[in-house]
């Protein structure tokens, strides 16, 4: 009799989607920090740099 028997672990993976108001609120807020920076920079460009070239 080949008794060859193997414990296979199989890992369960749950993968939730939560609506979790917390994280929800850090992402629009580093996403809101990100647009910031750019427009200051943008604005920065235009107020200061663009200005040198004419």
């Amino acid at each position: 009799m080949n008794n060859s028997h193997r414990d296979v672990d199989v890992e369960e993976r749950r993968i939730e989607k939560k609506s979790d108001s917390s994280l929800v609120a850090s992402t629009f807020i580093k996403y809101a920090a990100y647009i910031i920076i750019i427009f200051g920079i943008l604005y920065f460009l235009v107020r200061y740099v663009f200005p040198m070239f004419q």
